[in-house]
């Protein structure tokens, strides 16, 4: 257990209100992507053990995950995001949770579950302006008409249309549909506009004189 992980009565009361959010698609927009996760993570464990199913895992890139892997606030959500990232499949007592990207050719897998039988995802975005990969790209130039036709918000509408719970970890970010959910103990920080420079983040600049 590392020292800045979160105490239990923390986690447990993140996990707690996320239980008690009658939205079945809920929107974390708020600073500390690693506690955010943390909290997210063992509520679907948690969720797994009473509605058994498939869960699915959706971080905007490997690099975010392999991350997440090592710096989430609890050992039993790193522990878990170690095992599940090669194998990108991994089975929890009577559920099963595969980790997928913001990319098409990843969810190749997961678009084979049957629908009725996918109970929940997780869907966590990078301060990246684009889920496309190079790759996509590369899908993309070949058929050009097919740009018109992505919305750029695939990456969660392609699960929020038929998924009965999940959760969007998107710094910053208001999506249509989505109820956002704010937890108290996690501080709004200041701006940093210069290095070792902070101001409060509720300051109008526009009232600044130059």
């Amino acid at each position: 257990m590392s020292r800045r992980d979160l105490d239990k009565e923390t986690l447990y009361t993140g996990v707690k209100q996320l239980i008690e959010t009658d939205s079945p698609h809920v929107l974390l927009p708020q600073q500390k992507l690693f506690t955010l996760f943390s909290i997210a993570f063992q509520y679907f464990l948690f969720n797994s053990t009473r509605d058994p199913g498939h869960y699915i895992l959706r971080i905007d890139d490997s690099f975010l995950a392999e991350k997440l892997a090592r710096k989430a606030k609890d050992d039993i959500t790193r522990k878990m995001m170690q095992r599940i990232y090669l194998p990108r499949r991994l089975k929890y007592e009577g559920s099963v949770f595969h980790l997928d990207f913001f990319t098409f050719q990843s969810w190749a897998l997961t678009n084979e579950l049957p629908k009725d039988r996918i109970k929940g995802a997780l869907i966590v975005k990078n301060t990246q302006p684009t889920p496309l990969t190079t790759a996509d790209i590369d899908e993309i130039e070949e058929d050009p008409a097919l740009m018109s036709d992505i919305p750029e918000d695939l990456f969660l509408t392609s699960l929020t249309s038929f998924v009965p719970k999940t959760i969007t970890i998107a710094y910053g970010e208001d999506y249509s549909g989505l109820e956002p959910v704010k937890f108290d103990f996690i501080k709004e920080e200041q701006e940093r506009l210069a290095s070792g420079v902070r101001i409060a983040g509720d300051i109008d600049l526009s009232n600044v004189d130059d």
